[in-house]
């Protein structure tokens, strides 16, 4: 078992965002000898999560699943045509013209690359419409969608890349579709540890993704308004690599706003992720795959 500091963290554009109850975020130092025990308390949690999970049903069950920890929505080839049609996408603003297919198969598989394959349930495409759209009645401005037919696309996964089926809708004005995966996620194992209880940080709000090569994650992490910003720990075991997130300790001495912002951190570790599992230390679970704000795109 190997216990690492990431040396090199790239702290991308920060979003602020209020949340109530995270003042303690953006409070002053403590002094060195208070930053010592909680590095420690940090360290100790870490290695309680891996050892729980290093071995365990729950990993087992983790690896036998399909799990996306990339995109699952493409745009068409070479991107949006103009900022509206990059606005009206992250704002969910869609039009029907045209019909969807009424029926689509049960499953689908999913069939990773370096072998081994798994059967899963298939969202129909008005589902995955919706979920595009998110229910909402076009606007301005909007993307226009005329069709849709049942293909493949490939997925980064917990389990390497994967080629799954997805639903195809054709876009008005484009030469390309936009793909959204089709097939569900496997359900997450239960845990075989609780959540942290007294550590000094906070849980990590998403992962963003991981490189192709496995040897960079990139999550979204807290901080506060007055701190010096977000740090993520890394260790690392044969079966795990576990991240814990918690924020430099500032020199300010003032009072603080009860503000907290999600910065983007990119971190590490010393051999590629692999099929291990990516954990997040403060809640002992896998860091979840979620886009912020939906859908999250990806230029081809």
């Amino acid at each position: 078992m190997r216990v690492r500091t990431a040396p090199s963290v790239s702290l991308l554009a920060a979003l602020a965002v209020t949340a109530a109850g995270l003042g303690a975020v953006s409070g002053c130092g403590s002094g060195k000898g208070a930053e010592d025990g909680d590095a420690e308390a940090r360290a100790q949690r870490a290695r309680r999560v891996a050892a729980a999970w290093d071995g365990s049903e729950a990993a087992t069950a983790w690896r036998a699943g399909f799990h996306p920890m990339g995109d699952v929505i493409r745009l068409p080839r070479g991107g949006p045509r103009s900022t509206a049609d990059e606005q009206a996408f992250r704002d969910h603003r869609f039009v029907l013209d045209g019909k969807l297919p009424a029926t689509s198969p049960k499953e689908g598989r999913v069939a990773w690359a370096k072998g081994g394959s798994l059967d899963r349930p298939l969202v129909g495409a008005e589902e995955a419409y919706k979920t595009l759209s998110r229910g909402r009645a076009g606007g301005q401005p909007h993307l226009t969608v005329t069709r849709a037919q049942l293909g493949e696309m490939s997925v980064a996964t917990s389990r390497g890349p994967a080629v799954v089926p997805a639903w195809r809708f054709r876009l008005k004005g484009y030469g390309s579709p936009l793909e959204q995966a089709a097939v569900l996620p496997s359900e997450l194992p239960r845990p075989p540890i609780r959540r942290a209880d007294g550590v000094p940080g906070y849980p990590l709000q998403r992962l963003v993704e991981v490189s192709g090569d496995g040897r960079s994650v990139t999550v979204v992490a807290l901080h506060g308004a007055c701190d010096d910003g977000p740090v993520v720990d890394v260790l690392e075991t044969r079966g795990s690599v576990v991240l814990s997130a918690f924020v430099k300790s500032p020199e300010y001495t003032g009072n603080c706003t009860k503000q907290a912002k999600r910065q983007q951190v990119t971190v590490k570790p010393d051999r590629p992720v692999g099929d291990r599992v990516l954990l997040d230390a403060h809640t002992g679970r896998p860091v979840p795959y979620k886009p912020p704000h939906g859908p999250s795109p990806s230029w081809r």
